[in-house]
């Protein structure tokens, strides 16, 4: 595999404005991010920027930022409109999309994605997490993944996502990790696709590929890693990072 790291920000967020530029022990939010996604040591890496903001700080840490339309309806609409500008001769065979909001994703995550593309019956790879709480498994914001895994295996089908607990009965339920590899004809698919009924029942866009008959793997990790989303979420960030460099 040839892959690369594309991380989409936008400034856009509701519940938290300007998320990506949020100061964590000095650096903006996106510039952790970046340096995760470089720890990882797969392959280039870049943000794909809704605005002058964001690429003005991903540039002044170093790193590339491409600009994109602001309006694009989706995350992985930017890092399509990104990939086209930085690959216009398709040397990447494998697009990883990782989430602007996870300052402290273990790289290892970075590269544990990649690892259900060496199977190929999968079109797209994804991360899932054990459900360790009835608080966790009744929280809509926390995404479910139906899958099973056989024993002493790690990778499984991904048969279904939803923000209700699935499945039903006895078992693990698993955390559904926003973080994703496309095999680059997979990504180029997946953003001709018009949304899907089930995408807009649970506002999950990753239902569009399934219905579409697209084959998602998951890989199993050991936990899922700490997303931003609103003030308190990033006041808990701010003192773990406090911590670690203090």
């Amino acid at each position: 595999m040839h892959p690369i790291i594309l991380i989409p920000a936008r400034l856009g967020s509701t519940r938290l404005p300007h998320k990506p530029l949020a100061d964590i022990g000095g650096a903006p939010m996106i510039v952790h991010v970046l340096r995760r996604a470089l720890e990882a040591d797969i392959g280039p890496v870049a943000v794909a920027c809704g605005e002058a903001e964001i690429a003005a700080a991903v540039r002044a840490a170093g790193g590339t930022a491409i600009m994109t339309d602001p309006a694009l309806p989706s995350g992985s609409d930017r890092i399509f409109a990104a990939l086209r500008l930085l690959d216009p001769d398709e040397k990447f065979d494998t697009i990883i999309n990782l989430q602007g909001d996870l300052p402290t994703i273990p790289p290892s995550m970075l590269r544990a994605v990649l690892t259900p593309l060496q199977d190929t019956g999968y079109d797209i790879a994804t991360l899932v997490a054990p459900i360790t709480s009835a608080a966790e498994a009744a929280a809509p914001s926390v995404v479910k993944a139906a899958t099973a895994f056989a024993p002493g295996q790690s990778i499984a089908p991904a048969l279904y996502f939803s923000r209700a607990a699935v499945p039903s009965g006895d078992g693990p339920l698993w955390h559904h990790i926003g973080l994703y590899a496309y095999r680059s004809a997979a990504l180029a698919r997946f953003v001709s696709l018009p949304e899907s009924a089930l995408e807009r029942r649970e506002k999950l866009e990753q239902l569009r590929a399934l219905e579409a008959g697209m084959r998602i793997g998951a890989a199993q990790v050991d936990h899922a890693p700490f997303g931003v989303d609103t003030e308190q979420d990033l006041e808990r960030i701010r003192k773990e990072v406090e911590n670690v460099l203090f």
